[in-house]
């Protein structure tokens, strides 16, 4: 990879809010990488309640031509602070890891930008997880990681278990940032999995996950969907199949197993929680 001492190669992307007793663990992550390439952090600061702020502060002070604090006055919320990070990125490709996570691996950015850099293939390069609870007790690690890929078609039924947030590392193309400029995109949910659906997309390609265990997820009380009831869960994830069913495109084979999807994960709970008008309007706007 030929670059410019001066270029910056990578960007990485870090939502965070309330996270006073993670976001150092997070920060301390991303300046722990050792990369032949010049890389940048931006951290979007929603006005936390809590001490976030001022120990982003701290470390923006310390690593000010490494780190960048965007912030405001005001909490815009995570939607809106994702697209104010997005839109400041330099790099050609961006990580993503938000404030209650952190990674594990000091190669990992090294290792991904590699990987993207060897094949053109592939639109996003991700890495396996552990996963702790708020005590740090892991409740999931695959202890036999092997290389997986992942379609489009994957992501779109769930078969992407591997893919979390924060091992996501994905080439800056111009159809991405348009996605963050999209009305639908702030109205979705869960942006991260509409990422990997429209990278996926409108590029063609697939997602490659590195057979490594680099990056640790925290699931915690603070969490935007730890506390949530499982009703509301399902009525947020149904709300999101909406939006796929308008957005992309789908051939007759993508057509049926979509429809045989969304009648096994959600056609009677729609029935149940709206009615059976609405969920044939469903049926009909899938076909």
């Amino acid at each position: 990879m030929e670059t410019s001492s001066e270029e910056i190669v990578l960007s990485v992307c870090c939502v965070t809010y309330n996270h006073e007793k993670y976001i150092a663990q997070a920060i301390e992550g991303f300046l722990m990488q050792k990369t032949t390439f010049k890389f940048e952090v931006l951290i979007g600061e929603d006005c936390s309640t809590d001490e976030t702020r001022k120990i982003v502060d701290e470390y923006a002070l310390k690593y000010p031509d490494k780190i960048t604090l965007v912030t405001s006055e005001v909490n815009v919320g995570a939607h809106k602070n994702a697209v104010r990070i997005f839109s400041k990125v330099k790099g050609r490709y961006v990580a993503l890891c938000d404030g209650d996570d952190y990674w594990t691996d000091p190669l990992k950015l090294q290792k991904q930008v590699d990987f993207l850099e060897q094949n053109q293939d592939y639109i996003m390069c991700c890495h396996y997880s552990k996963r702790i609870k708020e005590n740090n007790e892991i409740y999931y690690m695959n202890l036999n990681p092997k290389p997986i890929t992942y379609s489009f078609e994957d992501i779109l039924f769930d078969n992407d278990f591997e893919t979390v947030l924060l091992s996501v590392v994905f080439r800056n193309t111009p159809e991405i940032n348009q996605m963050y400029k999209a009305d639908w995109f702030f109205q979705s949910n869960a942006p991260d999995r509409f990422l990997k659906l429209y990278a996926t997309f409108t590029s063609g390609k697939d997602i490659y996950v590195l057979p490594e265990i680099m990056s640790c997820y925290r699931k915690h009380t603070g969490g935007i969907w730890s506390t949530l009831h499982p009703k509301i869960i399902k009525q947020k994830t149904l709300s999101d199949l909406y939006l796929i069913i308008k957005i992309f495109k789908y051939s007759r084979v993508q057509k049926f197993k979509l429809l045989l999807y969304y009648l096994k994960n959600y056609f009677l709970f729609e029935v149940k929680d709206h009615s059976i008008q609405n969920a044939f309007s469903t049926i009909k706007t899938i076909l």
